[in-house]
């Protein structure tokens, strides 16, 4: 920070250390002496928007973002007889789920008890736009609408995310993938023609499989080829919406 001439703001200093759920009692709470400034431990923190717990489980940035995301679906119920249809699709699509999808792609492999929360609100959203009730059936709803499901949302987020680090269009701490056409002793296998990428091995099943080099690498190797070899990164997102579309609705055409 001194060489960046940065100083340490106090009231912005927090400290959190991170292990799986089973360990979260062997923590340390002692506390952190930086400078003058003594900071202590918390179970979360925030950063850009995002919310992250010390279990890596995002529980906190789900229920934060369920909390907004149904207040500002309170608000928008009051002023649905005020506008036209098209504009009160936007003002829920910019305001609901624009935050439903902010940060996504840092989802990816959370327990679906979580997943279905946030998917609540994709309900909501379109009961509200088309004035259903709650036991009408959503299905019907979210494909007039073009949605996708959270599920698939987050796939599209990674997927996205993976396709710009391979042709050198994200940061380089983002460029973490490896061909499989690459490994010198896989290249006479008939994998070694493929567009895949290898899985690199993880020590902790729950936390490491939603690192993005592996989340990433998965998601990757799961698409078709005809999503995977989109020369654009237009056409990318274009076939891949088609094929997500297909797997949230099988049977319908997006």
């Amino acid at each position: 920070m001194q060489s960046n001439r940065l100083q340490l703001n106090p009231g912005k200093t927090e400290l959190l250390w991170c292990t799986t759920s089973r360990r979260q009692n062997r923590l340390p709470t002692a506390t952190l002496t930086v400078g003058s400034t003594t900071v202590s431990p918390v179970s979360s923190v925030r950063d850009l928007g995002i919310y992250v717990d010390s279990d890596l489980v995002m529980r906190t940035h789900v229920c934060q973002t369920v909390s907004r995301c149904f207040a500002a679906l309170r608000q928008l119920r009051s002023i649905r007889h005020l506008v036209s249809a098209t504009v009160f699709q936007s003002l829920v699509t910019a305001l609901v789920l624009s935050r439903l999808d902010y940060g996504n792609g840092t989802l990816v492999g959370l327990p679906s008890n979580l997943i279905r929360r946030l998917q609540s609100v994709q309900n909501a959203a379109a009961r509200l736009i088309f004035r259903l009730r709650r036991s009408d059936h959503i299905t019907d709803a979210l494909i007039c609408l073009h949605w996708l499901r959270v599920p698939e949302r987050i796939v599209f987020k990674v997927a996205v995310q993976t396709y710009r680090a391979l042709h050198d269009d994200a940061p380089q701490y983002l460029r973490q993938f490896t061909s499989v056409a690459d490994i010198p002793t896989r290249q006479r296998l008939r994998s070694s023609t493929s567009d895949d990428l290898c899985v690199p091995a993880v020590r902790l099943p729950t936390v490491g499989r939603r690192a993005f080099s592996v989340a990433g690498a998965r998601v990757w190797n799961a698409l078709p080829v005809d999503v995977t070899s989109a020369p654009s990164l237009f056409t990318f997102r274009k076939r891949l919406k088609l094929h997500l579309f297909s797997l949230s609705y099988p049977g319908q055409v997006c």
